[in-house]
């Protein structure tokens, strides 16, 4: 990673059951579409396990550059994930978005 590159986190429970096959079908979903899209870098899925905090899983990500990142936001794929899986399925997030200083 770079300075210019931005790694976006998101951390989140959803709605469905933890460990539930709905839950694992929503992050495999998640991570075959969100990989799809060509600007998406070093994608992983989390499973939380600590006791801090009250997120069950999280995505992560890297652009190489801001553009990226708001093609990412743009892209029809990564839109029709949001408006028919996230929306609907996720009961809550956090999203963080970091550059190296």
């Amino acid at each position: 990673m770079n300075q210019t590159s931005i790694q976006h986190m998101v951390i989140f429970n959803l709605k469905h059951e933890q460990g539930s096959a709905a839950a694992e079908q929503f992050l495999n979903d998640g991570e075959r579409l969100l990989t799809s899209i060509p600007v998406v870098k070093a994608f992983s899925v989390f499973k939380q396990v600590s006791v801090k905090n009250d997120y069950d899983y999280g995505f992560s990500m890297v652009f190489d550059s801001q553009e990226d990142y708001e093609t990412y936001n743009a892209h029809p794929v990564h839109v029709d994930f949001v408006e028919n899986r996230w929306i609907p399925e996720v009961d809550r997030f956090l999203e963080i978005d970091f550059k190296k200083r």
